[in-house]
């Protein structure tokens, strides 16, 4: 797994209630290899607070516990679990969580090491990733989806997002062709004003 396979899929420190929508944000995908072997979910993660950390500890006894780290015993699918981190950045105690593949030696080395890199930046900002995955996860399952039969074959599986279309009303877009003016319109108003950060 490279640098680049770890998403921020949440801007913020979600709820429980958020963190629990976030466990299930892939919940309705078609059920293709990378679900069932669980791409999808790998190398994903995002911020929680300490009781929603301290809480999952307490629910499952662990698959191994290692200094600042901790793993889940029950297995998302295939080789994929939850990991869960309490690490100082910057001198502050932040909680997070993520799925790594327990099947790749040091996964989830290599995830603690990108959230802090991600979270150590002086400046916050959003790649447009991390846009779209923050509208991903925030968006009701009745108003996001997949492309099915009726969409072009190269697009098929993609994932889509009910917009406003001005006078045509509501429309089904594919996630990844939003303008940024729709991304704005879907952002919550204090995470528009962020700089998009390039990606690494």
């Amino acid at each position: 797994m490279t640098q680049s396979s770890f998403r921020k899929v949440f801007e913020g420190v979600a709820t429980r209630a958020q963190m629990f929508q976030m466990f299930d944000r892939h919940g309705h995908a078609p059920m293709s290899k990378a679900r069932l072997t669980g791409r999808l979910y790998d190398g994903e993660w995002f911020e929680i607070g300490r009781a929603e950390h301290d809480y999952m500890f307490e629910l499952l006894p662990p698959l191994w516990m290692r200094g600042d780290m901790f793993a889940l015993s029950e297995f998302m699918t295939g080789s994929i679990t939850s990991v869960f981190f309490a690490l100082s950045i910057d001198g502050r105690p932040r909680y997070f969580h993520a799925y790594c593949d327990m099947s790749s030696r040091g996964s989830a080395e290599r995830m603690r090491e990108a959230i802090v890199e991600r979270e150590s930046r002086p400046v916050r900002a959003m790649t447009r990733a991390e846009r779209l995955d923050h509208i991903w996860s925030t968006t009701h399952a009745d108003y996001r989806g997949y492309a099915g039969e009726r969409w072009p074959q190269c697009d098929r599986g993609a994932r889509t997002i009910t917009v406003y279309g001005g006078a045509e009303g509501t429309v089904l877009k594919l996630l990844d062709d939003l303008t940024d003016a729709e991304i704005s319109a879907k952002l919550p108003v204090h995470l528009r004003c962020l700089p998009v950060a390039i990606a690494a």
